[in-house]
């Protein structure tokens, strides 16, 4: 699996974005160990506050079908502008993410910035906050 077919993955999955309230599409794609691949959009809800993101869609149906890490994930949103995952999708990610696996931020036209999972969300919290 190249960068471009995970960058190809993101873009298509981005046609299928419900965003009529706020016209804000986006696309994930993430790349899980056993090599598979999953797609997500993010689905708005007049009920704003049930949106769910690209990023956390795509990671669901991965777990849903038996996933448990992701090494790799593309967030494509249909602006100029980089994506940038907001809180909500940085905790998730850090469910399934180690901290040096890659995160690709990217817009419309495929420019994108390259981060590693920590450098997104250097203190995480996670199981280890709970003993």
């Amino acid at each position: 699996m190249t960068e471009k077919q995970l960058f190809d993955v993101a873009s298509k999955a981005m046609e299928n974005a419900y965003a009529p309230y706020s016209h804000y599409t986006v696309g994930a794609a993430i790349l899980c160990d056993d090599g598979k691949i999953y797609s997500g959009v993010n689905v708005e809800n007049a009920s704003y506050g049930l949106t769910n993101c690209a990023e956390r869609t795509a990671i669901f149906k991965a777990v849903s079908e038996g996933a448990k890490h992701v090494s790799k994930i593309v967030i494509i949103n249909g602006t100029q502008e980089l994506s940038k995952p907001c809180g909500a999708c940085r905790q998730v990610m850090s469910e399934f993410m180690d901290s040096e696996d890659i995160v690709y931020l990217a817009n419309k036209t495929n420019d994108f910035k390259e981060y590693t999972f920590k450098e997104i969300l250097p203190l995480a919290f996670s199981d280890k906050d709970m003993d």
